[in-house]
């Protein structure tokens, strides 16, 4: 139950992305603007929640998991709710991000309240289990986007999206036991005492650089397959869903590579294949096709299995005081840093798929040189 309540919070932001992928382009022509208009909501989403989590590290640091995460759910569907109501683009901008706000107070908690309570390898596993199981969220939420608004408008999309932060309030509440441990401690020293430790500092550098490749392909997806190929939004999910599948099977994966091999040897590997299937997509642009790119994009979001949960627990092992200010510096990074990358993709962007190969091969070429310099 704790893994599913963990993996529930966890998913707050694949559910809050990926479920109004499909309605990109519906929304754009409910406001009459461009796709591109729709398309930076994402940027916006990301940058409330590198907010949120900034304020939620130091919050949960100070009041305990549970009640961050209830006061995180409860805002976040109110304003989920709120969008409804939009009556132009730049409402449903102002709301996106507030939303957003709310959810980064939620995600901080998860991985603070492992590192609570798990150490090492030990915590490697759990970090793996969580993800593969929140993983069904981005599995199925453009199929559940879809699905609503096959039948229905975009605005349904976030009542549902609503709906589903308000059940996992319940979860928390009913279920959920505080496992923090007050500490007093100065929250600007908390942070730096992140921030500057020698051990952790080069993987907190690797770590939104790996993210932005992944969020150039979120952002980028209805795009590549809807508009680009021409695939049906009735059809997009399975696209979209075998990237999360395979994602899912290389973390089982890592859960029997862990009892054999380092963590970082692990995450440096799987750096190196992004790498490599990033070449490889630059080159398909000679002549691109839904197949070719369907299998290197797929490739190279599946190498995040081998990646993400080592990262994490490698990271948080040393903050045992502060895990969710910890939590919040990995999160502000990734997600700052992956809404500045996707912009820069989306301003480049000339209606081929050369912005989407050219900005996934930039970003792993740079966290493969930068991993390769982790000893």
């Amino acid at each position: 139950m704790l893994i599913v309540i963990l993996a529930a919070l966890s998913s707050i932001a694949p559910i809050s992305i990926d479920t109004y992928i499909p309605s990109i382009p519906s929304i754009a022509e409910y406001f009459v603007v461009s796709i591109d208009k729709i398309e930076l909501t994402l940027t916006l989403f990301l940058l409330g929640f590198a907010a949120g989590q900034l304020f939620g590290g130091a919050i949960s640091d100070r009041i305990g998991r549970r009640k961050t995460s209830l006061v995180g759910l409860l805002g976040f569907s109110f304003f989920s709710f709120m969008i409804v109501f939009s009556s132009s683009v730049y409402e449903l901008w102002t709301l996106r991000i507030i939303e957003a706000f709310f959810g980064g107070l939620i995600v901080v908690n998860a991985n603070a309240t492992v590192r609570d309570m798990f150490e090492g390898k030990e915590a490697v596993r759990v970090f793996t289990l969580i993800g593969t199981i929140s993983m069904v969220a981005p599995l199925l939420a453009p199929a559940i986007g879809s699905f609503i608004i096959h039948f229905f408008t975009w605005k349904a999309i976030f009542i549902f999206i609503g709906t589903y932060a308000l059940f996992v309030a319940l979860m928390v509440y009913i279920n959920l036991q505080e496992t923090y441990t007050y500490v007093k401690q100065n929250v600007l020293e908390s942070y730096i005492s992140v921030i500057m430790n020698k051990k952790t500092r080069p993987l907190l550098l690797v770590f939104p650089v790996v993210f932005s490749g992944m969020f150039i392909f979120i952002s980028k997806s209805a795009f590549v397959y809807i508009d680009y190929f021409g695939v049906t939004t009735n059809w997009f999910p399975m696209f979209f869903g075998a990237d999360v599948l395979f994602v899912m099977v290389m973390a089982k994966v890592n859960l029997k590579l862990i009892k054999k091999y380092e963590a970082i040897s692990i995450i440096k590997f799987g750096i190196f294949m992004q790498f490599l299937i990033s070449i490889a997509l630059v080159v398909a642009l000679i002549h691109p096709t839904l197949i070719v790119m369907f299998i290197l994009l797929t490739a190279h979001v599946s190498m995040l299995g081998l990646i993400y949960g080592n990262l994490t627990a490698i990271i948080l092992e040393d903050f045992s005081k502060n895990a969710a200010t910890a939590t919040a510096v990995i999160g502000v990074m990734n997600f700052s840093i992956g809404a500045i990358v996707a912009t820069i993709v989306t301003f480049f962007h000339d209606g081929s798929l050369s912005s989407v190969s050219i900005g996934i091969f930039i970003t792993s070429l740079f966290a493969y040189f930068l991993a390769s310099r982790i000893k």
